[in-house]
């Protein structure tokens, strides 16, 4: 078992907190809050070791969990790293492009292995027909969310639209060479409301929108491929998988087929892959845990983290301007 530690008690960090403390490929180590009264009601509450110094927390684990504001996250990671200690931070990875590039650096100098939060990766939905997504040429995201003050101090695209971004890249195995976007503050000093359109060196075009003003939650994706249409519910853990084939010369009575106008006839399937219920967040701090046991690949790499960051950032740039070259 992993000795580990959270920086960070707020909400999320709870969540870590009690995960972490069930799970049996880490030892709970216990916790630093900034929040001198927050951490002592939860030490008190649940019973986790409040650690007051966040250096002697380091010492004490093999690995650190970074729950923190994205402010901190830079440092926080930095000064693990130079104490030879895995990371595992929460999207987005850092505050400035220039901060994840540096701790890049630091993770290949140190010898030590850092996975970034961006948790729809580990989603049933979306892992059940991630093998079925094959070089998609359109792709269109929509993510909504009724109004929570917690985390409006960020860009909606940081907050919410980054989820999309970081599984768009993990799929379309291509480089972003525009991007067009507008964003719209209503509630906010930082845009509520955006749309992104993401054009890939290999002609795939993705459409983004995120709001965290809607009357209703939603967080769909629409993959669009030669031969098929996948649809991808994150929020109900959903999924819509809709294939063609070749029409077979003599369809049966309940075969559906489509003729195109030169003739060309496909039969039309439906495919209904098993999604298995799932606590993502454990999923993705134990897989973090394996990557580390095994010297693997982590599933969500600092490297991959930097790159959702990039696209984000480029895309709140691309709202002055209107576009962007990737």
């Amino acid at each position: 078992m992993l000795k580990v530690g959270v920086l960070g008690a707020g909400h999320l960090g709870k969540i870590h907190l009690r995960l972490l403390n069930q799970s049996e490929k880490y030892e709970l180590k216990g916790f630093y809050d900034a929040d001198i009264m927050n951490a002592t009601k939860v030490e008190t509450e649940f019973g986790y070791t409040y650690f007051d110094n966040f250096n002697t927390l380091i010492n004490a684990v093999d690995v650190v969990d970074i729950v923190t504001p994205t402010l901190s996250h830079y440092e926080c990671a930095k000064k693990a790293m130079e104490k030879g200690k895995h990371v595992f931070i929460e999207k987005p990875i850092t505050n400035t492009l220039e901060e994840a590039e540096a701790l890049l650096v630091l993770e290949q100098k140190f010898g030590v292995k850092g996975q970034v939060g961006h948790v729809e990766r580990f989603n049933p939905a979306f892992t059940a027909v991630r093998e079925s997504i094959n070089q998609p040429m359109f792709i269109e995201t929509h993510r909504l969310a009724e109004f929570n003050p917690r985390g409006t101090d960020v860009p909606v695209v940081l907050d919410l639209m980054i989820h999309d971004i970081d599984a768009i890249l993990s799929v379309v195995n291509s480089k972003v060479i525009g991007i067009k976007a507008s964003g719209v503050s209503v509630l906010s000093q930082s845009p509520d409301i955006a749309n992104a359109r993401l054009e890939f060196e290999n002609g795939c075009v993705a459409n983004l929108t995120a709001s965290r003003i809607s009357l209703k939650n939603m967080r769909k994706s629409r993959f669009f491929q030669k031969d098929a249409y996948i649809s991808v519910d994150f929020l109900e853990k959903k999924v819509e998988v809709v294939k063609m084939k070749d029409a077979p010369e003599v369809p049966g009575d309940f075969d559906m087929i489509l003729q195109n106008a030169e003739g060309v006839k496909k039969q039309i399937y439906f495919e209904n892959p098993s999604i298995l219920g799932n606590n993502a967040i454990l999923d993705e701090l134990e897989s973090f845990a394996d990557a580390i046991n095994n010297n693997t690949r982590p599933t969500v790499t600092l490297q991959q983290g930097t790159e959702a960051l990039k696209v984000a950032l480029q895309i709140i740039d691309a709202f002055e301007n209107k576009s962007v070259l990737g």
